[in-house]
């Protein structure tokens, strides 16, 4: 189907009923951000596309559904050894098809799903299934066909934190991934299928949101939708979905504070800040884009942070010493540096970056990392999501004043305390957010995480992510 003869990778088609179906749709280049070389071109889904894999997914769930959880189990283990052992070429991949540096797609884009997925099972071991309540059997039962809808960051987290919990909850899916990152979410149903993945069981169908996101929203025979995205595009899901009573969940944006508290490692803060903020070019749902700091400490911690600047390298993301590769696509680059030139319009001081390519690049998705001081907590940066490599630093004058501008956004995604441990728990407690990082707590994937506000309504991970796939029955006697 692919009709650039050069493109290392094949059109990818769909993926349903347990193989390769072409679409039917226009195509859509694929296109790597670092060079705007066109690397696929994607078959479009259809609505009709959408309603085969819905029947594909119908016909796996009776046999799916009534698998133990322990014979589910077996399959994503084989599945989570099959992301590990494919690991190079799926972050290969997917620094080809979204712009993320090699080492870290190696760590993160493929080596997350690995440890997201070997969570899960555990989750699964422990999860009771059913419980006697007084005279009643409690009974935790699949909910059906799960739409899934993921966004172009993390192309194969996403996909994981969905599909796998999902899976082990007894469900079939229609897999939806991004158009702008498609290519390792039909490695994954690939790995699956190998993995002894029944056929039907995961559908993968390729497309845009207003046509297949659209359609599996409203679709009547599919149970639930859970998305991951941007908080306009969640909405116009819900809108979409509430047609059929269905269950949604949804992953939506965020704009996470980091509080340093005068009493923290300043050096320590600055760094972990900085990384968080720039990870994968800013563009993570979770990025510390706010960094609060109290007043009369800012001029240290601006000079600390252009220290560490330095420390980013921008460049090509097949290169092991790239720290920050380009942006996922020309769109979001236009979109990022319209809000560092917003930044400036307001009249935020400008420490480092700026508006524009970097120096020696002509083209491709490329941005001037960029970190402002003097920061208004109600200016666009501090308020609305960016998504690039861009760090907000605001002063405050004390600790209400922090939770204040923390609290101050639409979103409650997540949030950092650095300090005191004492003191840090408490500013902590006052947060409106899904999860709160202090002192750099390591990840822990057996934690819900999910938001407040329009930053979501649903939780993933562990436990709270398995309960999401399952629907509640009380059998009383």
């Amino acid at each position: 189907m692919n009709e650039y003869s050069d493109a290392p990778f094949p059109a990818p088609s769909h993926w349903i009923g347990g193989g390769a179906v072409p679409g039917s749709g226009p195509l859509l280049d694929v296109v790597n951000p670092a060079d705007d070389s066109v690397v696929a071109s994607l078959a479009q889904g259809t609505p009709e596309d959408v309603d085969q894999a819905v029947d594909a997914a119908l016909a796996a769930f009776p046999a799916w559904s009534a698998t133990s959880p322990e014979d589910r189990i077996a399959v994503l283990r084989r599945v989570a050894d099959g992301i590990a052992k494919n690991a190079e070429e799926l972050a290969a991949t997917i620094t080809v098809e979204m712009g993320a540096p090699i080492s870290f797609s190696r760590q993160a884009q493929a080596g997350f799903p690995v440890a997201a997925t070997q969570a899960a099972i555990v989750a699964a071991e422990r999860f009771e299934w059913t419980e006697t309540v007084e005279n009643s059997l409690v009974v935790r039962e699949p909910i059906g066909v799960v739409g899934a809808i993921t966004p172009w960051n993390f192309p194969l987290q996403q996909v994981v934190t969905k599909v796998v919990p999902a899976l082990l909850a007894g469900n079939t899916v229609v897999l939806k991934p991004s158009e702008l990152s498609p290519l390792s979410a039909r490695m994954f149903a690939e790995i699956a299928s190998e993995a002894g993945l029944p056929d039907g069981v995961l559908n993968v169908v390729q497309g845009t949101g207003p046509v297949v996101g659209e359609a599996i929203s409203r679709h009547p025979k599919i149970d639930m939708v859970s998305f991951t995205g941007s908080t306009a595009a969640g909405r116009r899901v819900s809108t979409a979905a509430s047609g059929t009573v269905k269950r949604v969940a949804l992953e939506l944006g965020g704009k996470a504070a980091h509080i340093i508290l005068a009493d923290a490692d300043l050096d320590f803060a600055v760094n972990r800040g900085l990384g968080y903020a720039w990870a994968n070019g800013g563009q993570a749902c979770g990025a510390y884009s706010r960094m609060l700091v109290p007043e009369h400490l800012q001029q240290a911690v601006v000079e600390k942070l252009r220290a560490a600047a330095t420390g980013y390298a921008v460049g090509d993301p097949a290169d092991e010493a790239t720290r920050i590769g380009p942006l996922a696509s020309e769109t979001q680059r236009q979109r990022v540096d319209g809000y560092i030139r917003r930044g400036i319009a307001d009249g935020a001081t400008l420490v480092v970056g700026g508006p524009g390519r970097p120096d020696g690049f002509e083209g491709g998705a490329y941005v001037r990392p960029t970190i402002f001081c003097d920061v208004d907590p109600g200016s666009a940066i501090a308020q609305e999501e960016i998504f690039g490599p861009v760090l907000a630093v605001i002063p405050y004058t004390d600790d209400d004043h922090a939770v204040e501008i923390a609290n101050g956004t639409i979103y409650g995604l997540n949030a950092a305390v650095t300090g005191d441990e004492e003191h840090a728990m408490a500013i902590a407690r006052r947060l409106r957010v899904g999860q709160v990082d202090v002192n750099g707590g390591p990840h822990n994937f057996q934690a819900p995480f999910g938001g407040y506000k329009q930053s979501g309504n649903g939780r993933e991970m562990g436990r709270a992510g398995l309960e999401e796939f399952l629907e509640t029955k009380a059998i009383t006697r």
